[in-house]
């Protein structure tokens, strides 16, 4: 690898660690005029388009038919649970604190996979980084645990939604692996993309929700965004970090995403940033840090 081919791959490195830890801010502002399914629906199908259409440029080829079946039950559990459950969520937890529950996904990543035959016990650090994370989550959402009003059930069924998709990352994450899925990475992930998005669409479809979209110069804006930068530009800067960067440097994308998410949801949507709250997210990404060392890592896109 060349010395310009490092520096690219740096560079998209740092791409990935901004631009996945803005997504959270763009999801909660097209929330504000767009339903929840259709945000997801809308961004996968779309980017999942502009990525079919770039194949060729990148040498690349839609996977054959004989993969779709598999690639479509990825699609639904990675992108329709696991990306639909946080724009849900959202709804009803701020940004910031979204992507740090978010993050807990090595949590059930580790828990599940232990009971898989043939794989990794629980050690003494997988333990203390679920106790550390355990304890931080608790740290976030105990004074809505003693809320008596909806807006602390919100959040809390807000939170639930978070795990629900932590479990859908988990099984999606799981089933890839154990059924051997290959492939060119940014063709597998147009095809992820569109069967998670006509996923997401139908369930909004089914819920009513083309009744109540409309748009705004800035929802119109953020769902752009989501599109052009956080999913086609994004998944590209990792693909090209992954392919010219060990993995192991690369995935600390994922302790850099919920600080910036945290702080861009104080500076432009007012969030709460407590101590209580810093405190909480510190307790958690050093669970996780825990519990992810030597762990399998699978591509996201956030």
């Amino acid at each position: 690898m060349t010395t310009s081919d490092r520096r690219l791959a740096y560079a998209a490195w740092g791409a990935i660690c901004v631009i996945w830890g803005t997504t959270y801010l763009a999801i909660r502002i097209c929330l504000e005029t767009i339903p929840p399914a259709l945000v997801g629906g809308l961004r996968f199908v779309t980017a999942a388009a502009v990525l079919t259409a770039a194949l060729p440029v990148a040498g690349a080829r839609l996977p054959p038919r004989t993969l779709w079946p598999e690639l479509a039950v990825l699609g639904v559990l990675l992108l329709g649970v696991g990306n639909g459950s946080v724009i849900v969520a959202e709804q009803w937890v701020p940004s910031g604190i979204t992507a740090v529950i978010a993050g807990t996904m090595p949590f059930w990543m580790v828990g599940v996979e232990s009971l898989l035959p043939g794989s990794e016990r629980l050690g003494r650090r997988h333990f203390a980084g679920l106790a550390l994370g355990f304890a931080g989550i608790l740290l976030l959402v105990w004074p809505d645990i003693r809320s008596p009003d909806m807006t602390g059930h919100r959040f809390l069924l807000g939170v639930a939604a978070l795990q629900l998709g932590c479990i859908g990352w988990v099984l999606g994450s799981i089933y890839s692996k154990r059924r051997g899925i290959t492939g060119d990475p940014l063709s597998a992930a147009a095809m992820e993309m569109f069967f998670g998005g006509i996923f997401m669409l139908i369930v909004g479809t089914l819920r009513g929700e083309w009744l109540a979209l409309h748009f705004t110069g800035r929802t119109l804006g953020a769902l752009a965004y989501l599109v052009a930068i956080g999913a086609v530009i994004g998944f590209a800067a990792y693909t090209y970090a992954l392919n010219h960067l060990p993995v192991s440097f690369v995935s600390l994308y994922a302790y850099i995403n919920p600080i910036i998410a945290v702080l861009l949801g104080t500076l432009v949507l007012s969030e709460p940033l407590t101590i209580r709250i810093v405190a909480g997210a510190a307790v958690i990404i050093a669970g996780v840090a825990l519990v992810k060392i030597g762990a399998p890592r699978r591509i996201e896109v956030s």
